[in-house]
């Protein structure tokens, strides 16, 4: 395969809405917690845009009449509910398991950054079989700093000892763009995620957007990472 043309040394996914099609997972969630108040249950198209911002974004749709703090009070009650169920409902998106393998084939090194905290996500991997096969694992609290800072980027590179600009991200929220950004990361834009209406995938500024994860068992979809020094 010409130089021009190859597939990244290393790549990081984000996991909710770019690996991890998570919400009826946290449709599940935010419906226990509206039932033990005697509410009617949220459709998912309520919940859906918003599964990428985190809990406080999910209860403000869940529960649109409490405040701020409120809502801060209530987070550690969604996360204990949601660990309860996690994976019972979440499927991989389409094309996500074969897109993996792609890479794995080409020589490709894959891990996860996420904001979920650690201990939620590492319930994931042997859900999926991923415990051999992902390289590294960051959330959202590993480490003093959170995306879109570019800390977790970074520290995720060193475990697999790999420069920054070797490896590329791919997220389906802008705070995913901005982190590989501040790092100087190649990004690539999955907008097969969960996006507000208001949101505009095109103001982000990744090298590369991408319909579906299909696309990304193409060498040439990917932006051009750095050849390592030899």
């Amino acid at each position: 395969m010409p130089d021009s043309v190859r597939f990244p040394r290393a790549v990081l996914f984000d996991l909710d809405g770019t690996l991890l099609d998570s919400a009826p997972d946290m449709l599940a969630t935010a419906n226990e917690m509206r039932a033990a108040r005697g509410l009617p249950p949220l459709a998912l198209q309520a919940l859906r845009p918003v599964v990428s911002k985190g809990a406080r974004a999910m209860l403000a749709v869940a529960f649109p009449e409490w405040d701020a703090g409120l809502r801060d009070s209530h987070v550690a009650e969604f996360l204990q509910r949601y660990e309860q169920l996690i994976g019972r409902h979440a499927v991989l998106f389409e094309g996500i398991e074969a897109m993996l393998r792609c890479l794995e084939d080409a020589g490709s090194r894959w891990g996860i950054v996420t904001n979920k905290p650690e201990y939620l996500a590492r319930l994931i991997l042997p859900q999926l079989d991923w415990e051999a096969r992902c390289a590294v694992l960051i959330g959202g609290d590993s480490l003093p700093e959170r995306k879109p800072h570019p800390l977790p980027l970074q520290v995720a590179c060193q475990r697999m000892d790999m420069a920054v600009a070797e490896c590329v991200y791919v997220g389906d929220d802008e705070r995913d763009i901005l982190a590989a950004r501040a790092a100087g990361m190649p990004a690539v834009a999955a907008l097969w995620g969960y996006r507000l209406a208001e949101d505009d995938p095109l103001s982000w500024q990744a090298e590369r957007m991408v319909e579906q994860p299909a696309d990304l068992c193409a060498a040439a979809a990917w932006p051009l990472a750095a050849t390592p020094a030899r």
